[in-house]
């Protein structure tokens, strides 16, 4: 009984998680929202074609128009676009003053950057750059939550090519329509999640039924032993004070007899009750070991399910390596296990050279491709204490246990070669495709983000240094 509590106890807990999301991602959508109200409003002005176009989809936002609407609404809005771009009624930005160089940030978080469209003024140039940087990092969180999401790559190319507060726009429904899913999907979950705890329940109350008449039986079984008891005590007394006030023989022999089956119909009684008990006793538990038999079953495939939900959660969808959740939790295993026994390890963390241009030469399934082949190259030969995942994008993260960091920069080369060595070819045409790494190890007073940015430091000088090379630190 205590397994099946815990198991319900799991189910509980795995349902409060699921409202836990799909709270966070319904305020993410309404954020959106207001978000795409405010570009719409920024975007006034410029055609009238446009501007009704721009009417109408703040006010769908505002609405909480659903999915099938907002998808319309951008298969409208694009075709407008077109058109104006077309007949030249939106005049031409013109560049505005260069902003200062802010300080560069890290290769793996910093949002993708944006061109600003041509402002009148220096505020309408930062309520621009606020939209894109708004736009930049919400997709940022997007890709926290779902580290392995393929669109997020093709979102973050086209959001850093946009020219104008029509195209940001577009760019935002991508995104609704994106979290608009990711909201269907936590929902449905939580919903599969409710009918399974109600099955559970329903199981849980058969038994606790079972149990109850169980314990009842047991409690008129032993009222009925009682009343016998007290049945043949009173039988024998009354015979005995009867055999001291007779001294006739025949009438005690008549006594006798009589009292003697009083005692055996009592027991006959007894018995053909007990008999009864005994026999629905029997069906009722056959019937509840065949339900046990049932729920155990249901239970076995349900733990498989939940367990192959898990290991999916931790698989990103297009490389079918390890995402960003695992590394997460493995990191941090390996930091422990180095502050405990200070067995080297070495963390790499690479990124695809130019990964933009090949997307926009041989397209986002290009691109994928890509991706894939080199998730391949890059896992290809590990370790079975070694670890490989995705970060995010077009950036992967390696474990190297027990290696010293001079040995992972040689096995980092080894990688890098292999990637070197792919052959890829888009319409007929070789694609060159390389990746840079950076590479560090634990130290002392190291915590995870420390070690994950002096990798990523190392990185970005990869990159300034030619790309296609490996730099420890």
């Amino acid at each position: 009984m205590a397994e099946a509590v815990d198991w319900r106890k799991r189910h509980l807990d795995a349902l409060r998680e699921m409202e836990s999301e799909e709270r966070r991602w319904r305020g993410v959508e309404q954020i959106l929202r207001r978000l795409v109200s405010r570009v719409c409003a920024v975007a006034m002005g410029r055609d009238p074609r446009l501007d009704a176009q721009l009417n109408t989809l703040s006010a769908a936002a505002r609405r909480n128009a659903d999915e099938a609407e907002l998808k319309a609404l951008f298969d409208s809005l694009t075709g407008v676009v077109m058109a104006v771009e077309k007949s030249a009624a939106i005049t031409s930005p013109i560049t505005p003053p260069a902003p200062t160089t802010p300080p560069q940030p890290s290769v793996a978080q910093s949002p993708s950057p944006v061109a600003a469209p041509v402002a009148a003024s220096a505020p309408a140039v930062g309520r621009w750059q606020s939209s894109c940087e708004a736009v930049a990092l919400l997709i940022e969180r997007l890709g926290q939550a779902d580290p392995s999401g393929s669109e997020l790559g093709p979102l973050r190319s086209d959001l850093a090519a946009v020219a104008d507060d029509a195209a940001l726009a577009m760019v935002l429904l991508r995104v609704s329509d994106l979290v608009s899913r990711h909201v269907a999907v936590v929902t449905r979950e939580r919903a599969e999640a409710v009918a399974t705890l109600a099955q559970v329940t329903d199981r849980l109350s058969e038994m606790a039924q079972y149990l109850s008449g169980a314990s009842a039986e047991r409690e008129r079984d032993h009222e009925d032993r009682q009343t016998l008891n007290i049945d043949l005590l009173a039988q024998m007394t009354r015979l005995s004070d009867e055999v001291k006030s007779h001294d006739d023989l025949s009438m005690l022999r008549v006594l006798v007899t009589d009292r003697l089956d009083a005692v055996a119909n009592n027991v006959r009684d007894f018995r053909e009750r007990e008999q009864h008990r005994f026999a629905e006793n029997a069906a009722r538990s056959e019937r509840m070991l065949s339900r046990l038999a049932a729920l155990e079953n249901e239970s076995r495939e349900l733990h498989r399910d939940l367990d192959l939900e898990k290991q999916r959660s931790r698989i990103d969808t297009l490389t079918r390596v390890a995402n960003r959740v695992s590394f997460d939790e493995r990191f941090a295993e390996e930091l422990a296990r180095w502050n405990r026994f200070r067995h080297p390890v070495a963390i790499l963390v690479w990124d695809i050279d130019r990964f933009k241009s090949i997307n926009d030469a041989c397209g986002h399934r290009g691109g994928d491709a890509v991706l894939r082949e080199v998730a391949v190259a890059l896992s290809r030969g590990r370790r079975g204490v070694d670890f490989f995942a995705r970060f995010g994008g077009e950036e992967f993260v390696s474990l190297l246990v027990g290696t010293e960091l001079e040995d992972a920069l040689r096995a980092a080369e080894e990688m890098r070669c292999a990637v070197e060595g792919l052959r890829f070819h888009f319409h007929g045409s070789p694609v060159r495709v390389t990746v840079s790494c950076g590479l560090t190890a634990l130290r002392e007073g190291d915590t995870a983000d420390t070690v994950f940015d002096r990798a990523d430091a190392a990185l970005y000088k990869a990159k300034n240094s030619g790309r296609n090379v490996c730099i420890a630190v």
